[in-house]
């Protein structure tokens, strides 16, 4: 089929099923990984440190964006790797405003794929993001999303399906690492309404065409959904791939955290997608087949 297509692909048996390897161009392109941070020295330590050991992809530029970091340990660090060059770093102020803070990483990238990644992230495949860029470079895809797990070896980030009620919600989190799903789906590359922005790989241009994460309305909460439906409006497909697994440490402990003020932030963007995006949470209205009836209840949110 690739070669009656002209597609530069190869094709390997794995298990039962088949996995196709997208060939990167004699020159691989510049790949930008924007991680907006604020002190927590320890989680953002690690993910660097990880990238830049386990990483076999030969063309990228890690962008911290700090947002008013102020512990000293943080400080001499971030200028310490600023000054050997092994990461860029850009200071925006103000109020936490993840969606800003992110498309202002992706206006001063250099490179023409973009990947979204939390600072409590760490890298454990080296071919993670030689899989993520082949697939965002398929002029069919417009985001992709890894396979992430939570430091104890289970799920975190399978895809996300959609949900009327909650907007959101992540498939089969929880389950053990190994688990299969229905026909074998946790294991094969699919399709699905939309990926974490905890790791979200797209194609600088495509972000900006799309405005990038909506930092009026959805300052904190459902701003990756958000953007991976308008890839969907704009015929683009949302792609998780299993074959780049990685670590998610924070969010397995960082509990619900939730304030007064952060609850009707939360209650006040979730009235915003599901006023934009009412049809599109209805899709999914039932969850994915095989879904676990424990996950996913209302208030779980990452």
């Amino acid at each position: 089929h690739f070669r009656r297509t002209g597609i530069d692909a190869s094709v390997r048996l794995e298990q039962s099923f088949y996995r196709v390897d997208y060939a990167l161009p004699a020159t691989p392109p510049k790949v930008s990984i924007v991680i907006p941070t604020r002190d927590r020295l320890s989680l953002l330590a690690t993910c660097v440190a990880s990238i830049r050991e386990h990483t076999d992809y030969p063309d990228y530029e890690i962008i911290i964006v700090d947002n008013g970091s102020k512990k000293r340990a943080t400080l001499d660090w971030l200028a310490q790797r600023e000054a050997e060059g092994s990461i860029r770093v850009l200071r925006e102020g103000g109020p936490f405003n993840f969606s800003a803070l992110n498309n202002a990483g992706v206006a001063a990238a250099a490179g023409e794929i973009v990947v979204l990644l939390n600072n409590d992230i760490e890298i454990v495949s080296p071919g993670w993001l030689r899989e993520m860029t082949s697939l965002c470079l398929r002029p069919d895809v417009g985001a992709v999303g890894a396979r992430l797990l939570y430091p104890d070896g289970t799920l975190q980030h399978g895809g996300v399906v959609l949900d009327a009620e909650v907007v959101a919600r992540h498939w089969f989190r929880g389950v053990a690492g190994d688990h299969s799903g229905p026909g074998q789906r946790l294991k094969v590359r699919q399709a699905l309404s939309a990926v974490t922005g905890a790791c979200l790989a797209t194609t600088k241009q495509l972000y900006l065409e799309l405005g990038g994460l909506d930092a009026d309305n959805l300052q904190v909460a459902f701003n990756d959904i958000d953007y991976c439906l308008k890839v969907a409006a704009a015929g683009q497909r949302v792609v998780f791939t299993p074959f780049a697994e990685l670590i998610h440490h924070e969010s397995a402990s960082r509990g619900k955290d939730m304030t007064p003020e952060k609850s009707r932030r939360l209650y006040a963007e979730m009235a915003f997608m599901k006023h934009k995006w009412h049809a599109e949470l209805e899709v999914d209205r039932l969850g994915m087949p095989g879904t676990p009836p424990e996950l996913g209840k209302p208030g779980q949110f990452d």
